[in-house]
C-alpha cells in the first residue's frame, strides 16, 4: 500500500541517460533533475557547496525505488523537494512531485540556509 511506502533515492554514477545501459530490476532511473544552491560531488558521493557564480547544477541520474517505510534507515541525508518546474509550482499552485533523500557531509541546516530545500 502507498500509505506505508517511501521513495528511496540514490544518486548513481551515470552523468546522463546515455550512460544507462539497462533498466533496473526494481524501481526506475530519473534524469533531467537539477540542484539549486548546491552541486553533486561525484568523488565524495554527496552534496557539495556550489561553485562560485553557479546557482543551478544538473544532478546525475537518480535511482528511485519504492520500499516499505519501516525499512528506511537514512543517515547523513537531506530531504530535498523535487518540483516539476524551476518556479517550484505551476499556475495551479501545484509543483511538488516527491522528496529525494540526498547524501550530505554537512548538517541539514547548512543546506536549508543555502536555499537547497
Amino acid at each position: 500500500p502507498l500509505v506505508g511506502s517511501h521513495l528511496y533515492t540514490s544518486v548513481t554514477t551515470f552523468l546522463n541517460e546515455d550512460q544507462v545501459e539497462a533498466r533496473p530490476e526494481m524501481g526506475c532511473y530519473v534524469c533531467g533533475l537539477y540542484l539549486e544552491g548546491a552541486r553533486w560531488d561525484p568523488t565524495r558521493g554527496c552534496l557539495a557547496r556550489s561553485l562560485p557564480k553557479v546557482l543551478i547544477e544538473e544532478l546525475p541520474v537518480l535511482y528511485i525505488i519504492p520500499i516499505e517505510s519501516h525499512r528506511v534507515q537514512l543517515q547523513n541525508t537531506l530531504r530535498t523537494p523535487v518540483y516539476t518546474t524551476s518556479q517550484r509550482r505551476n499556475a495551479m499552485g501545484v509543483g511538488l512531485v516527491f522528496e529525494a533523500d540526498l547524501s550530505t557531509a554537512e548538517h541539514s541546516s547548512h543546506w536549508i540556509l543555502q536555499g537547497v530545500c
